[in-house]
């Protein structure tokens, strides 16, 4: 005689699986059946980012400012807490914004022209260093033909780039609108997160039903303070790569030291890819300048101090526990520089760690210790 069916174990149903096996019955637990639950999954994720990216392009003029004034807020905020506690909120707020402004001028002033003048010296460097090495390759078999094409085709790439970038600047008067507003934006959205930031917090804590507004706390925090960490630890990282291998190239003779550190430091924000850049140039400039033998000794300082900065450096400004995986690292930063150029690119990192966080801290695997809170909580 036939038996009824067993009815399906409750802790079979737990965790997304009431579904599967309402719809796919026995089957619901085959390997096919769970694969295709996480591709589900997957696409669901895809899409979401793909909407999100779309929106967030779309929105650029609200969305840019935003982040940039969130970051800056990360950075700003312990010293706007500090003078709290002796000053209205308002005048910490200010006094705060007018120092980092006032110091940001200062170097922009004391920096820009010795720079600017220097890197036209720097291209002309770049293109002899480039012809050096294509002779190289020349006596090991490529045809010069072969290697004068690579050469003018990656400099004619770059050349059309800038000159678009030039082209929006100059034909673009929206553009020109667009980057004062979105300053002026970041400045007053950075005001307010400095003078307010935990009002901000309550109230978007206040959005979501009273049984999840801890989790949210939890995992805000946990972000807030992995933004934080993330980004007075990469500055602080990109100031000690700058200087050192600044110095370095001084003691070595190498020419145009002050744009090849602005460089350094400027690439750091861009983990892997900067620091390559920055190390191939600077190369380059020492090949030309000194010869092969200084370039093969710049070469192997810049790895010392990339080696000095990945194990000790790195770890103790930053933090292991936001270290991410260099593959993931590279596929974000494609993925940032795909959806919105450069500043993608810049701003994906320090997203991914943030996501990265929240992740660990909905799954449980991270709990409250040593947080920052978000802004003026606490």
């Amino acid at each position: 005689m036939r038996q009824a069916s067993e009815p399906p174990d409750p802790a079979r149903r737990g965790a997304g699986g009431s579904l599967r096996a309402t719809v796919l019955g026995p089957a619901a637990d085959t390997p096919l059946a769970r694969a295709a639950q996480v591709s589900l999954q997957f696409l669901l994720v895809a899409a979401a980012l793909a909407v999100a990216g779309y929106v967030v392009v779309q929105l650029r003029l609200v969305v840019l400012p935003l982040l940039v004034a969130v970051f800056l807020a990360t950075i700003l905020m312990p010293a706007a807490d500090w003078l709290r506690r002796r000053i209205p909120d308002a005048i910490a707020a200010f006094v705060v914004m007018l120092v980092a402004l006032a110091l940001l001028g200062g170097l922009t002033a004391v920096l820009a022209p010795s720079v600017v003048s220097e890197f036209g010296d720097l291209g002309e460097s770049l293109r002899e260093g480039l012809g050096q090495i294509g002779s190289t390759l020349e006596r090991v078999g490529f045809s010069q033909a072969e290697i004068d094409g690579a050469i003018d085709d990656a400099l004619t790439s770059l050349q059309d780039n800038v000159g678009g970038i030039g082209q929006g600047v100059v034909t673009g008067a929206l553009f020109v609108g667009e980057l004062v507003t979105g300053l002026l934006l970041a400045l007053v959205l950075l005001f307010f997160l400095l003078k307010d930031g935990h009002g901000i917090w309550n109230w978007i804590v206040a959005l979501v039903p009273a049984r999840r507004r801890d989790g949210l706390r939890e995992v805000g925090s946990a972000s807030w303070s992995t933004l934080g960490h993330y980004l007075r630890g990469v500055a602080l990282v990109a100031l000690f790569d700058g200087v050192t291998i600044g110095v370095a190239l001084a003691i070595l003779g190498v020419p145009l030291v002050l744009p090849l550190a602005v460089l350094t430091f400027f690439g750091a924000f861009f983990p892997l890819v900067g620091a390559f850049t920055a190390g191939f140039v600077a190369a380059l400039v020492a090949l030309v300048s000194e010869g092969p033998v200084t370039a093969l000794i710049v070469v192997g300082v810049i790895v010392a101090i990339q080696q000095l900065e990945g194990d000790l450096i790195y770890p103790v400004l930053v933090g292991r526990q936001i270290r991410l995986h260099p593959v993931a690292i590279l596929l974000v930063l494609t993925a940032g520089a795909v959806v919105a150029g450069i500043v993608g690119a810049l701003f994906a990192v320090p997203a991914a760690a943030v996501g990265w966080t929240a992740i660990q801290h909905l799954r449980g695997e991270r709990r409250p210790k040593d947080i920052t809170p978000p802004p003026g909580e606490g």
